[in-house]
């Protein structure tokens, strides 16, 4: 038992099992306790939540659910081609600066940015697709320029001595030699649009969608259906980082990230 609260400590396969487990059964008896004792009754309780279940599964979820992945996967795949471009030409001394400045975008307000992309994009759905765009593509370009910038000299060095022309570099060193780290950006930036599409489906609330169903929820007070939608919108958002790390390693099986 000592062994569980010593710093940097190996614990094994069942020992780990049983601590998760703990973890679980103490968040059931808060969520029991607050949904039963006190005035504030801060959580709806596990009935509530069950029957919110069988009321969206009833409402046609895994038609939202389509719609919500559908939004992600065309925002994701355009942020990373946009992104690996300017990532990608950024050691040109004429690209550099601009690839920085579209970085330091990150730290622009969500209001500000979705009001001047509604100006240009007439289309509600478009324009969902282009505020995740966005929002991907500023923190998935500091990522992979870090990446980039972390590549030591030696290993440009090397290059060059195996006769190399700084294109071939280009290719084999930041390209190539470093995909995998585009695969691990990718899960940690998905995280921002998923994270995001709560604010973003509510632009088109006809296209339906995760984020409009909880909107909806919440404004009818059917906290029950609230709390599924969130456990629903985690499950999905912890399925998709599992997916993309399996993928990392199997793909990149000497990958040490």
């Amino acid at each position: 038992m000592v062994k569980i609260i010593r710093p940097f400590e190996d614990v094994n396969k069942q020992t780990t099992l049983v601590i998760r487990t703990g973890w679980l059964v103490c968040l059931a008896v808060i969520w029991i306790s607050a949904s039963l004792f006190g005035t504030t009754h801060l959580f709806p309780s596990i009935s509530q939540v069950s029957e919110g279940f069988s009321t969206l599964w009833n409402e046609g979820l895994v038609v939202h659910v389509g719609s919500s992945l559908s939004l992600c996967f065309k925002a994701v795949l355009i942020a990373v081609v946009i992104s690996l471009v300017f990532c990608y030409l950024s050691p040109l001394p004429l690209l550099k600066p601009l690839a920085g400045a579209l970085s330091k975008f990150r730290y622009l307000p969500f209001a500000g940015i979705s009001y001047y992309l509604g100006i240009v994009i007439l289309d509600a759905r478009l324009l969902q697709v282009w505020v995740l765009v966005v929002f991907m593509s500023t923190f998935f370009i500091t990522s992979i320029l870090e990446v980039i910038e972390e590549i030591p000299d030696e290993e440009f060095d090397h290059a060059k001595t195996l006769g190399c022309t700084r294109w071939e570099v280009l290719w084999e060193i930041v390209i190539n030699g470093r995909f995998d780290y585009v695969i691990e950006s990718i899960r940690q930036n998905l995280a921002i649009v998923w994270m995001m599409l709560i604010t973003v489906e509510s632009i088109l609330a006809s296209a339906g969608g995760l984020g409009f169903l909880i909107k909806f929820s919440d404004k009818s007070g059917n906290q029950g259906r609230v709390i599924a939608l969130q456990i629903i919108i985690l499950l999905i958002g912890i399925s998709l980082d599992f997916l993309l790390t399996k993928t990392r390693k199997i793909a990149f099986r000497f990958s040490k990230i």
